[in-house]
């Protein structure tokens, strides 16, 4: 257990690189080139989270407690307010995941191209890993090959699969689906949504429908949008969360490809912004890149720190 953990945190502080090279680095920079803490150390330290993708809400919010704290405490060394700052950022996140309850249906919300189809992949193979029925339902109908891409998963994580044609009505897929899991005391059920239609009503109309098929016929399960966001897209990735909040219940966030951000202080953005929990993270290509967000972990990972071990 202790190696897979080791392993874990491992992979994170690699897939955290870029933005450690781009943030932390630079925090680090300054603090050894700090001789008090000032009007101008807190400008070059508002300036570092920003341009690491933070936000303008999260960053404001962190400074305005770091200084408080700082004057608080009577702290001079920079060194101690950056550790201050490490344990800001982890308040700052640390939204727990709601405990998981069975049976389960998460509908996967998010735009082309943000690593959907591969995060239901990973989360089938993560379920199923561990003993619980999973099932895929192909609800994207409207994207060619979508259910295709689902299929292959499927086969990969050996889970079922419920689909339709191509520009079938995907309320009847989830239907179907909702009515084999039943059949077959599927604890978790995974359905893939179009990632986009010609406008905001198709989509939310869409989803509605899903979802009054899953409250109707399907009452007994715990229903969860969850969205998934690219990091590398930034604060447009923030852009996507709002614009599907406005549409559906978002409960919970996957944010991937951290691996291939320099701005991974997207996660703080995501948490302060829409105060919606980070579910998972990925961070990296491999099946077990694809981790619970721990907000601790994450930070600890972003600063560099080694990883503890007992004994």
């Amino acid at each position: 257990m202790s190696e897979k953990k080791k392993g874990l945190f491992a992979r994170l502080r690699e897939g955290l690189s870029k933005t450690r090279g781009n943030m932390t680095n630079k925090v680090d920079d300054l603090v050894r080139e700090t001789r008090k803490i000032d009007d101008d150390f807190y400008d070059e330290l508002e300036d570092i989270l920003i341009l690491s993708d933070c936000g303008m809400k999260a960053t404001m919010s962190m400074m305005d407690t770091l200084r408080t704290r700082v004057k608080e405490e009577k702290v001079t060394d920079a060194a101690r307010a950056r550790d201050m700052l490490k344990e800001i950022m982890v308040q700052e996140m640390d939204i727990p995941r709601p405990p998981l309850k069975w049976p389960m249906v998460m509908l996967i919300v998010g735009v082309n191209g943000v690593g959907k189809t591969t995060t239901i992949g990973k989360l089938a193979l993560r379920f199923q890993s561990i003993g619980r029925r999973v099932m895929l339902a192909a609800g994207d109908t409207f994207r060619a090959a979508a259910a295709e891409q689902l299929t292959v998963w499927a086969q990969r994580a050996r889970v079922p699969i419920v689909k339709h044609a191509e520009g079938a009505d995907p309320a009847a897929v989830v239907y179907d689906a909702v009515q084999s899991a039943k059949a077959n005391d599927v604890d978790l059920l995974l359905v893939d949504t179009a990632g986009r239609l010609h406008n905001k009503k198709n989509l939310m109309d869409e989803l509605d429908k899903m979802r009054r098929v899953l409250d109707r016929d399907y009452p007994e399960a715990d229903v969860r949008c969850i969205l998934v966001l690219d990091a590398t897209t930034g604060q447009n990735g923030l852009n996507q969360a709002r614009a599907f909040k406005e549409v559906c219940e978002v409960g919970g966030i996957i944010l991937t490809k951290l691996d291939g951000t320099a701005k991974g202080g997207i996660a703080l953005a995501i948490r302060q912004e829409l105060a919606v929990p980070v579910w998972y993270i990925g961070v990296g290509e491999g099946i077990d890149d694809l981790q619970p967000f721990d907000a601790r972990a994450f930070v600890d990972a972003l600063f560099g720190a080694e990883e503890k071990t007992e004994g």
